[in-house]
C-alpha cells in the first residue's frame, strides 16, 4: 500500500514546487519527486530515504507520437498546441491543409513560449492520409460516435495503452520500424480537427481509430490546445508509470515484429475485397462501407507481414474453393 503526503523543499521557501512523498509500508521507504514538467531543461528529480530508485523510463516512444493538426486557423491555438505537447516531451507536428505562409509565427511564438522549435520543425501536407502515410495507427478525435465517425471510442488513457504496444514494439524486437531507424518501434499519430468545425465524416474515415475525450452535456466544445494537452498527458503518463502501467495483452499482440503501416492495411484491405468481388460478394452495393470497416478493423489489429501474406493466402484458397480457379498468390 501506498500513503500519499504533500509538503514543499523547505518552510521558507513559498515559491518552492510541491512534493509527493510516496511511502511503502512495506519497505518504509520514502520517495519525493518535484512536481516538474518535461519542457526544456526542467525534469523528475527524485530523492529516496533509502537510496533506492524508481524508475520512470517505460516503453513508450514519445519520439514516436505524432500530433497531427487539421486545417487549423488561429495561430495562437498553434502556439498552445506547441507548449502542450512539449509538456509531455512530444516533439512532432504535422499540419493539414493550412499552408505556412498562412501562420502567424509571431502570434505561435508567443503562445508557444519555450516550445516554439516544435511550430519551426512542423510538416505541412495537404491531406490526413499523406499526413499519416508512415504511421502504424492514426487515430481521430472526436466527441460524436457514428457510423462514419468511429462507433467504438477510445478513452485517451486506452489510447495511450493501444500506442504504447506500437510505438515500442520493433524497439523490443530490434527490427527495422516505420519510423525510419532499426529498433525504434512504429510512428502512432493523433488527429486534430479545425478549431470552429473539428474532423468532418470523410476525414475521420482517413483515420484507423478514434478517440474521444468525455465532457459534460452542458458544454462539450474543447480548446484545440486543451484536447491536445489531455491527449498527450495521457501518453506521458503511460511513459512514466513504465512497465508496471502497461497491458500485457496489447504488448503480447505487438511483440517481436513491426506493424503494418496505413498505406499496407489500404494495399490488404484492397486485395482481400478484389478476391471477394471475384465470387460475387459486391454484386448490388457494399464495397465501400466494407472496405472502411476492415481497415479500422486490421489498422487496430496491428498485424506483421507475415500475418497479412496468411490473410491473403486464405482469401484466395477461399475463392479457389468457390471458383475452381488457379490461386492468385505466388504461394
Amino acid at each position: 500500500s501506498i500513503a500519499l503526503q504533500q509538503g514543499r523543499s523547505s518552510a521558507s521557501d513559498k515559491n518552492a514546487l510541491p512534493r509527493i512523498f510516496y511511502v511503502d509500508s512495506l519497505s518504509c521507504s520514502t520517495i519525493y519527486i518535484n512536481l516538474q514538467c518535461s519542457t526544456g531543461s526542467a525534469r523528475f528529480k527524485r530523492a529516496f530515504a533509502k537510496g533506492t530508485e524508481k524508475s520512470y523510463d517505460g516503453g513508450m516512444k514519445l519520439e514516436n507520437i505524432v500530433v497531427v493538426l487539421d486545417r487549423p486557423e488561429e495561430s495562437r491555438n498553434i502556439g498552445a498546441v506547441c507548449r502542450a505537447m512539449a509538456n509531455s516531451a512530444i516533439h512532432t507536428l504535422r499540419i493539414v491543409g493550412t499552408k505556412r505562409e498562412d501562420i502567424d509565427a509571431e502570434h505561435v511564438h508567443v503562445l508557444a513560449i519555450h516550445a516554439g522549435h516544435i511550430f519551426d520543425s512542423a510538416q505541412y501536407f495537404a491531406s490526413i492520409t499523406e499526413a499519416v502515410a508512415d504511421c502504424a495507427c492514426a487515430a481521430a478525435t472526436t466527441r460524436r460516435p457514428g457510423k462514419k465517425r468511429k462507433n467504438a471510442l477510445m478513452l485517451p488513457e486506452e489510447f495511450a495503452a493501444f500506442a504504447d504496444s506500437l510505438t515500442e514494439s520493433a524497439a523490443r524486437a530490434g527490427t527495422d520500424s516505420t519510423a525510419g531507424s532499426a529498433g525504434s518501434g512504429s510512428r502512432v499519430a493523433v488527429v486534430f480537427g479545425n478549431e470552429r468545425t473539428g474532423l468532418s465524416d470523410s476525414e475521420i474515415q482517413e483515420c484507423s481509430a478514434g478517440v474521444t475525450i468525455p465532457t459534460s452535456e452542458e458544454f462539450g466544445s474543447l480548446n484545440l490546445s486543451h484536447a491536445v494537452q489531455l491527449v498527450c498527458y495521457q501518453l506521458f503518463r503511460r511513459k512514466i508509470d513504465g512497465e508496471a502501467g502497461r497491458v500485457a495483452l496489447q504488448d503480447a499482440k505487438t511483440a517481436g515484429y513491426t506493424p503494418l503501416t496505413l498505406p499496407e492495411v489500404d494495399a490488404l484491405v484492397t486485395y482481400l475485397l478484389d478476391d471477394m468481388r471475384s465470387i460475387g460478394f459486391f454484386s448490388h452495393a457494399g464495397r465501400p462501407e466494407m472496405e472502411q470497416f476492415w481497415k479500422g478493423v486490421l489498422a487496430r489489429a496491428a498485424l506483421s507481414g507475415e500475418q497479412a501474406d496468411f490473410m491473403r493466402k486464405t482469401f484466395d484458397r477461399m475463392v479457389g474453393l468457390c471458383t475452381r480457379a488457379p490461386l492468385n498468390h505466388p504461394a
